[in-house]
């Protein structure tokens, strides 16, 4: 069995994951408790899912934050997001995601709806009696 990285080697995304599960928060909630430690009423979940994909990385005052709400000691956060600027965004997979080719997935065509319409006013179903 392998031991799990020492924390100051650990990626900035799987950190976060593994401090947030370890206080049995959801997404949200991790937001929710930024939101009031902070003051700032605009971080959601989805922020919080790109920094843990590392998709984005926080900036110096939500790696603070972070910190705080958290219970992890700043520089552990701060040398992560360091690596994660360094690495840059990991590769994206799974389906309907655009590879490090940039092309999309075999089947899609269009805007992402019927036809390769992406406006709205299509027909709509009527109820008769």
């Amino acid at each position: 069995m392998t031991s799990p990285a020492p924390p100051y080697r650990t990626q900035l995304g799987p950190l976060l994951v593994r401090h947030r599960l370890a206080r049995g928060w959801s997404q949200r909630r991790a937001a929710a408790e930024l939101c009031a430690a902070a003051g700032v009423p605009t971080l959601s979940r989805n922020e919080v899912s790109r920094w843990e994909r590392q998709r984005r990385v926080p900036g110096e005052f939500w790696l603070g934050w972070l910190a705080v709400v958290l219970d992890v000691p700043p520089m552990v956060l701060t040398e992560a997001a360091v690596r994660a600027r360094q690495t840059g965004p990991p590769a994206a997979a799974g389906p309907g995601r655009r590879g490090v080719t940039g092309t999309r997935p075999a089947g899609r065509a269009g805007g992402g709806r019927a036809g390769g319409s992406t406006r709205g006013g299509g027909a709509r179903a009527v109820a008769t009696r």
